[in-house]
Parts: C-alpha cells; structure tokens; sequence
C-alpha cells in the first residue's frame, strides 16, 4: 500500500513557511503527533516564533537553491508551503548564482503566482521531494458544501454571487486572483498581490448606499490543491463585518478554512451568512 505522507509520523516534514497563521497550526500538528520537521522560514514572510524550533533556517527567496540543499541534508521526505508570500520583484530578489539558474529556468519573470509555485514544486520532485498539501497535515481543513454558520443566504444576493463566480473565475483563468467583492452587480474590487483583507477594506471603503457587498473566493481553475489554496479565518470575517458585507461565499473543497467552529462564532455573532459552495 502507498505511504500516506498526512499519516506518516516517522517522515521529516519540510515546512517552508511564509507568513500567517497555517504555518504555526502546521508546526502544532506536528508536535503534537511527534512528527519530525524542519523549518525554511522566508525572511520578512514568517513568524519569528518558527525560528525558535531547533531544526530551522531564515532565508531570502534569493537564497532558494541553497533552502533546498539545507532541506536535503536534513532528511527531510515531504515538504508541505503554507503561508502568504509578498511576490519580490526581480531586481529585489538579490538571487545567488544557483538560485539564479533556478529562477532563469522556471521563467520567474513569465509566470503568475501559480505558475510559479507549481514549477517550484516540479523541481522539488525532480529533486527527490514529496510535495503534500496543508489539508492533508490539517484534518478537516477544507471548506464544506453547505452553510457555514446559522444565517441563511438570502435570495437577493444569488446574483451578486454568481458575477462573484464569473469574475474571479475570469481572473484565475490568467492566474491573477482568488476573490471579489460585488454589490448590486457592480464589481468593488478584484484581489491581486495585496491579498483578501486588503480586498475587504478596500472594498468597503468604496461601496454604495444599501444591501452590503458579497465576498466571493474560489481557488483558480486548475489549481494544485497542494500549493496555496485561498485561506479564510476569523480576521477575514471581522474585516467584512466591519467593511459592511453581508458575507461570504467559499469554494466547497477548494477553500481552507482555518478555526473552522471559530469562524461559525464570528459570523454567527456579526450577522455575516457563510456558505461552502460545490463548484462544477
């Protein structure tokens, strides 16, 4: 039978970790099943707390080749990326010249933020590596079909939902975003590098008079479910709560939430209706 690396607590983890809350959860799963694990913490990304376990590492995106020879010689069998990462540009990256070689055959400068994590995970097999989702560490992390909390979807926002599901699919189809906020059919805002929240604020800051706007996040057609699926937690729902959303529609299966009975709390309490959607 096949190695089930979610299950397997004798295989390192290699936990490249950017910033955000999943990363910790992913250190805490580990601990708490015994499993070992060693951490690539990407400066200006991750939590200073990571850098506090004994098998860890700061490094520049620049620095990724050496990353993954350190990670080699740790042992490490699976590798699992969670976390957010602000795309350095090219001038920035400051890369050595492995990373370099790296980065010229990937085409850095070409690929979307999926193109790139999907060619980065390509090379990590090609180098010996299994490539393993954050879901399958996190039981139940994945968005359900159905309502998330106790507030019903009303009528009137279906088609405010459904332009949600053209727009953002239209954006993933050019590897741009994963979410969009519509009110009354008008498009507030699409996400790109800036990331949700920042969607949120921004879109609450220019809604109109009226029914609040809707949230809608899938993950891009086609997406490696194992490479930076959308994620939503309690933050995001006390920003749409405070920008004026009546709440939030999800991609059943295509979306993490994290905290899931935290996240039901908070929109129960703020009147926010949350819903998991099974796409075709």
């Amino acid at each position: 039978m096949a190695r089930n690396p979610a299950t397997d607590g004798n295989a390192r983890l290699g936990l490249i970790a950017g910033k955000g809350e999943l990363p910790r959860r992913l250190l805490a799963a580990c601990k708490a099943s015994e499993r070992p694990v060693s951490i690539l913490a990407l400066k200006g990304a991750a939590d200073s707390v990571l850098l506090e376990e004994p098998h860890s590492r700061e490094l520049r995106f620049g620095e990724a080749a050496s990353g993954i020879e350190w990670l080699k010689a740790e042992g490490v069998v699976d590798i699992v990326m969670a976390g957010g990462v602000d795309r350095p540009s090219l001038s920035s990256l400051r890369p050595d010249a492995a990373t370099a070689k790296l980065l010229a055959r990937i085409g850095f400068r070409a690929l979307g933020d999926d193109g790139l994590l999907s060619a980065i995970a390509k090379i990590l097999e090609q180098k010996g590596f299994r490539v393993v989702g954050a879901h399958e560490i996190l039981g139940g992390l994945l968005c359900p079909d159905g309502l998330i909390g106790h507030l019903a979807v009303p009528g009137d926002a279906e088609e405010d939902i459904t332009r949600g599901i053209e727009v953002v699919r239209a954006l993933g189809a050019v590897d741009v975003g994963q979410a969009a906020a519509i009110q009354q059919g008008l498009v507030l805002g699409v996400e790109a590098i800036e990331g949700t929240d920042a969607l949120i604020r921004r879109a609450g800051a220019l809604k109109r008079p009226g029914l609040g706007p809707v949230l809608v996040k899938l993950r891009k057609p086609g997406q490696d479910a194992r490479l930076d699926l959308p994620t939503i937690g309690v933050g995001s729902i006390e920003e749409a709560y405070r920008a004026g959303f009546r709440g939030l529609v999800l991609e059943a299966g295509g979306v993490q939430l994290l905290d899931a009975e935290a996240v039901i709390r908070s929109a129960d309490r703020y009147g926010l209706f949350v819903q998991g959607r099974l796409l075709s």
